[in-house]
């Protein structure tokens, strides 16, 4: 045994005989400088790497942080954004946390500051009609606000203000320096902006945003400090409970590796910077200087008028489709694209598209236009975009017969088949569409396609039988073919310089 023990001993020896003699003379070969930091550090890629670093001094902590104390939903994916669940009506606290630096902004040290605290929507195309949304939730919600302070339970807030005007906002004066928490309560539920279909909708989310100001030259709380906000869901008493639990429970299901996707659920949330919200209710849409200013003003918006032979079908100018004209083209600039909306009757949405170009507008689709606009005019506006004209009740084809050209009816049938008159020109037809069934809509295109004055204009009538003039009458219009072929000619009225026109 005490052989054993022996040879382990040599064993293990020689072991480390060899493993030391192993290590011997590693980075001799090199020199003693060959890794030294500084030149490892000097190598292109981490000089690439610290530049784009910023240094202490750079970096910026934001002023102020809010903290609503709500769970975080646990079926969020890594880098998306978190999403909240409230109840409706239930009190719910955002602390008002003072996260300078010292000496950061000493100009309010000592003195109040003003936030205020708004519920808005994420979706980008409620955005753009919020105020139709509001509107249609007050009617329905007479006398409620969407969102509201519990001031008995809040700490640390001056002067609290509710607009009755701004239903989705409240604001209140307070210090940095001293502890505040303000408690909001929801009162609108997501699904009242869902549209209604088959029932079992989801929600809409919503946005708490918090915007922080301070005092100017004037004492007026104008000058923007801090902006911050975090995205949610309102659902009925209890049900953002049912909801939380319902996603838990989901993700206990997954496997370890799909769990990694998911960012863990924390007990508060922490609202993210962010842009300021604007004053203007539709300033989201216009946050540059506009382009047209002449077209954002209100009283261009309700005065303008478009010409009314381009605005509706049963006033084309040359009798023939418009449409090329007055299509909205993808390379029209955002002041083309204004004179659009205004030729084409869309003047109340100036305002609303006054930063959009033609591309824009033209990305932008049916479901989209009619969430914005509404259904009556979202469709008129989506038919317009994509020129969608009328289809014409009567097409006829026409053709001006030339002064002393008088036709035998072989020859009359020859010009209605497309062939040459006598001097071999051959005969060119116009086509006129007519929305309306009536004589006077026939005089008023001939008019408008040959170039004659519509007053001078006395009676239109057909040639008939034996070459008798038959008065054109409304009856006589309703009973033609579509796509009738005429030669017209007009005949002199003797005594008042008046015309006569005759088809042939």
């Amino acid at each position: 045994m005490a052989w054993v023990l022996k040879m382990d001993e040599v064993i293990e020896s020689g072991l480390v005989h060899d493993f030391d003699a192993s290590l011997t003379g590693i980075g001799q070969e090199l020199g003693a400088g060959a890794y030294s930091m500084s030149d490892v550090l000097a190598l292109p890629i981490f000089k690439q790497e610290d530049s784009s670093l910023p240094l202490d001094d750079e970096t910026k902590n934001p002023p102020f942080q809010y903290v609503m104390c709500a769970a975080t939903s646990p079926a969020v994916k890594l880098h998306d954004e978190t999403l909240t669940y409230l109840n409706q009506g239930q009190s719910y606290e955002i602390r008002m946390l003072d996260n300078r630096k010292m000496g950061d902004m000493p100009e309010i040290t000592g003195k109040l500051v003003k936030s205020i605290i708004r519920v808005v929507f994420h979706d980008r195309r409620l955005q753009y009609t919020e105020h139709q949304q509001l509107e249609g939730w007050k009617w329905n919600r007479p006398g409620d606000r969407l969102l509201d302070l519990d001031i008995p339970m809040s700490v640390g807030i001056i002067d609290t203000r509710t607009n009755p005007s701004q239903l989705n906002a409240v604001e209140f004066l307070w210090d940095p320096a001293k502890r505040t928490s303000a408690f909001i309560q929801v009162h609108c539920i997501s699904t009242e902006f869902t549209p209604r279909k088959h029932g079992g909708e989801k929600g809409v989310p919503f946005r708490i945003q918090v915007d922080t100001f301070k005092q100017n030259e004037n004492g007026e709380y104008t000058d923007h400090l801090h902006s911050a906000s975090c995205q949610i869901k309102v659902f009925k008493p209890k049900g953002a409970d049912r909801k939380q639990k319902t996603d838990r429970e989901k993700m206990e299901k997954r496997t370890a590796h799909e769990k990694e996707k998911y960012q863990p659920s924390y007990d508060t949330t922490i609202l993210t910077e962010c842009s300021p919200w604007p004053d203007a209710p539709t300033a989201y849409v216009n946050n540059s200087p506009s382009t047209a200013p002449t077209f954002t003003s209100p009283q261009q918006s309700t005065c303008s008028v478009p010409d009314s032979n381009s605005s509706s079908p049963n006033h084309q100018g040359d009798g023939v489709s418009q449409t090329s004209s007055e299509q909205l083209q993808p390379s029209a600039t955002t002041q083309e694209t204004q004179q659009w909306l205004l030729k084409n009757r869309f003047s109340s949405y100036t305002r609303l598209f006054s930063n959009f170009s033609g591309a824009d507008l033209l990305k932008l689709t049916k479901e989209d236009l009619v969430q914005i606009c509404g259904a009556a005019d979202g469709i008129r506006l989506y038919n317009s975009l994509k020129s969608r004209s009328v289809r014409p009740r009567l097409t006829i084809y026409v053709c001006q017969e030339q002064p002393g050209g008088s036709l035998l009816q072989g020859q009359q049938q020859a010009a209605g088949s497309g062939a040459e008159n006598g001097s071999g020109t051959p005969y060119v037809y116009h086509a006129i569409y007519l929305e309306e069934m009536v004589a006077s809509e026939v005089a008023r295109k001939l008019a408008l396609v040959f170039n004659i004055p519509f007053h001078q204009i006395n009676q239109v009538y057909r040639q008939g039988p034996t070459g008798i003039h038959i008065l054109v009458s409304d009856q006589m219009v309703q009973n033609f073919q579509d796509e009738s072929c005429f030669l017209f000619s007009t005949v002199k009225v003797e005594n008042s310089g008046g015309i006569h026109i005759i088809l042939k």
